[in-house]
């Protein structure tokens, strides 16, 4: 029997937070390109992008943020459909 107190009726940042076990970035060469990896802790991964037109305006740290929060979006829809589907099974 499926405790339906325990099955939570949101997420929040730190849920989605608690399920990334690894980020990894790359700047592609050539590029002002950079791609964000969050490898969640099943194995599954997400990728987030950013770019910018001018390679003058090119800022490292703020294509890692936009990757990271590309990325992040990403889980939060799949995490969304879980909760979602475990709610459903259990009836509520």
């Amino acid at each position: 029997m499926v405790d339906t107190q325990a099955i939570p009726n949101k997420l929040t940042p730190e849920d989605i937070l608690s399920k990334v076990k690894k980020v990894s970035y790359l700047i592609l060469p050539d590029s002002t390109t950079t791609v964000c990896q969050l490898t969640l802790e099943n194995g599954y991964t997400v990728i987030g992008t950013s770019a910018c037109v001018d390679p003058k305006n090119f800022n490292q740290e703020i294509g890692e943020r936009i990757a990271h929060s590309n990325a992040f979006q990403q889980i939060w829809s799949l995490e969304g459909y879980l909760l979602m589907q475990k709610r459903f099974e259990a009836g509520l």
